[in-house]
């Protein structure tokens, strides 16, 4: 009998509509505020991550229509626009090479070089590491090679570390056989 009393509760239990949403409101509300949360930050982080990119194409295509010789307040104005078009709060660095195939020796040569807070600046001994990541060229052909860096930081912490991003990006000078530092007589 009792346990017959015991089944009779629990069915009743479980058929019963009565009751209040507060229950289910206290169990389910953390979960949908952490994937409210985790929504916003995944969707700042491809923003982010997009804002850099475009801004690399934005100054890799400036300096590739430069006709007049670059210099090193040229390079910092470049950086500066890199951080006003990306907006991030994280310190940007960037490096800009403009680089050269030679096709007897099979290799790469750095004509110059600017480097605005990378480790290393990429030189003709170094710029053999970056092979396989740029283009196959014909002879002496350049290109001009933007590459930055800053880091993405969420605004909440849900999981997600900081993310390093990266850029890469290179183009052809469009107006001149190759664009030239102030001091190069290249």
């Amino acid at each position: 009998m009792l346990k017959h009393l015991f089944f009779a509760r629990c069915k009743a239990f479980w058929s019963d509509t009565r009751g209040s949403v507060t229950v289910e409101f206290v169990l389910a509300m953390p979960f949908i505020f952490w994937s409210f949360m985790a929504t916003y930050v995944y969707f700042d982080g491809y923003q982010q991550s997009a804002s850099n990119l475009k801004a690399a194409y934005t100054i890799s295509d400036l300096i590739s229509r430069e006709t007049s010789d670059i210099n090193d307040e040229y390079i910092d104005s470049m950086v500066e626009l890199f951080e006003l078009m990306t907006h991030t709060p994280t310190v940007s660095t960037m490096r800009i090479t403009v680089i050269r195939w030679d096709d007897p020796d099979q290799r790469y040569y750095v004509n110059w070089s600017a480097n605005r807070g990378f480790p290393e600046d990429l030189t003709d001994a170094t710029v053999s590491d970056l092979a396989s990541r740029l283009p196959n060229m014909p002879d002496n052909e350049i290109v001009i090679l933007v590459e930055t860096n800053n880091t993405f930081v969420p605004l909440f912490r849900i999981g997600l570390d900081n993310i390093d991003l990266q850029n890469f990006v290179f183009t052809r000078p469009r107006f001149v056989d190759q664009v030239k530092w102030e001091d190069n007589t290249i």
